[in-house]
């Protein structure tokens, strides 16, 4: 009997953080936003979160965030206890109707927080391990170095009309458009 897989579900994920990694630090928010596997939308999740009590901001971080203050306020609006928000969120992903895929620009820095967060709060995995950097499929759809693969060096067709703020569900949006821009095209799907 040959098993049937599941759809991929591309979860495009977006973090805030007040620190450079989690323990010492605290994960302010997460957006994110669920596409099919030829990239239609099928919903989006944000939470912020209670700081970590043993933890405290980095003072880089904290002078980084002076720059944003309308986005750092968006973060502490209706914030939710770490346990709370994780289980939100594993419960969101669970409930999507396929694998959930992690996507993010950069993955290793959002993957980080989230994959410790996940373990330390739910003991849950729904990613597994299986995530995609952006920036690095646009290194391979481009066939350049990963250098000229940043934001300035795409295709205008790749851009999002969602801007990026600095407010995790703006940005999860920001990039999941730009995947899927890259996917449709590397699959061969016209836009509609």
């Amino acid at each position: 009997m040959t098993k049937i897989k599941p759809e991929e579900i591309y979860v495009s994920v977006d973090i805030e953080a007040d620190g450079p990694i989690p323990g010492p630090h605290s994960m302010l928010s997460i957006g994110a936003v669920a596409y099919g596997a030829q990239g239609s939308p099928l919903g989006e999740f944000t939470v912020n979160l209670e700081p970590l009590p043993e933890a405290t901001p980095h003072p880089a971080m904290t002078e980084w965030w002076r720059q944003f203050p309308d986005a750092w306020n968006a973060h502490r609006r209706n914030t939710r206890p770490p346990a709370e928000a994780m289980n939100a969120f594993a419960d969101w992903l669970e409930g999507l109707p396929g694998k959930p895929i992690f996507l993010a620009w950069p993955a290793t820095w959002d993957f980080m927080w989230i994959y410790w967060y996940l373990i330390r709060f739910t003991g849950r995995r729904p990613f597994s391990e299986h995530g995609i950097d952006v920036r690095s499929y646009a290194m391979g759809m481009r066939r350049q170095t990963f250098g000229r693969s940043s934001k300035n060096y795409l295709p205008k067709r790749w851009s999002s009309p969602n801007p990026h703020t600095h407010v995790a569900l703006d940005d999860a949006r920001e990039q999941g458009d730009l995947f899927i821009a890259m996917l449709r095209e590397n699959l061969g799907i016209r836009n509609e």
